[in-house]
């Protein structure tokens, strides 16, 4: 799951919020020097991950990519998921979508003292000033999005174009999400790692 998606599965607070959104950016940050809640959103994260990336429906999802593109199938997942949340949004959620935005957006802001290292704090004022959450409706963004992560990768890959291999698979691919978010919503209310 990506960043909307993690935020989502969170608790409504500051403190969850930087937690839920600090495990893709954890590297070299040490657990056990956060605020405990920080710490709970970071654990709630990685649960979030363990289940998506071990569960048979997503494992075959990602054999649908091209050879080329498989090393890389669980990011332009992850990031085509949240296209599939939000476009698809009262399916799973009661919550109003706009106004819910704003509230991550927000705490996203406040928290940005909680957050340790300034890339973190960078990439989440971007996902503000340009509204990431509410351009991943459009399969434009997602695929920008995918293009971007390509040409982040530190060493020759063809991942690039990826939204190719989602969109051929879309059907599957979406049908697929349908049945597993639900799953992936119950597996975080049991785990309760959270608690407010």
């Amino acid at each position: 799951m990506n960043h909307f998606a993690h935020l989502v599965l969170s608790q409504p607070t500051i403190e969850s919020t930087v937690g839920n959104l600090l495990g893709d950016f954890a590297r070299g940050v040490d657990p056990h020097l956060l605020p405990e809640a920080v710490r709970a959103g970071l654990n709630n994260h990685r649960a979030v991950d363990l289940f998506t990336d071990s569960h048979p429906l997503v494992k075959e999802m990602k054999h649908g990519f091209s050879r080329q593109r498989r090393r890389f199938a669980g990011i332009a997942l992850d990031i085509y998921f949240d296209h599939l949340l939000i476009s698809h949004w009262e399916k799973f959620e009661s919550r109003d979508l706009k106004p819910l935005i704003t509230d991550f957006y927000q705490r996203m802001s406040d928290g940005q003292e909680l957050m340790p290292g300034e890339n973190m704090r960078r990439v989440t004022l971007r996902m503000i000033e340009f509204d990431w959450f509410g351009s991943y409706r459009e399969i434009d963004t997602v695929a920008e999005s995918l293009d971007r992560v390509a040409g982040r990768i530190r060493f020759a890959n063809q991942f690039d174009n990826a939204i190719e291999d989602l969109l051929r698979h879309h059907e599957t691919i979406r049908d697929g999400f349908f049945e597993f978010y639900p799953q992936l919503q119950q597996h975080v209310a049991d785990q309760a790692i959270e608690s407010i």
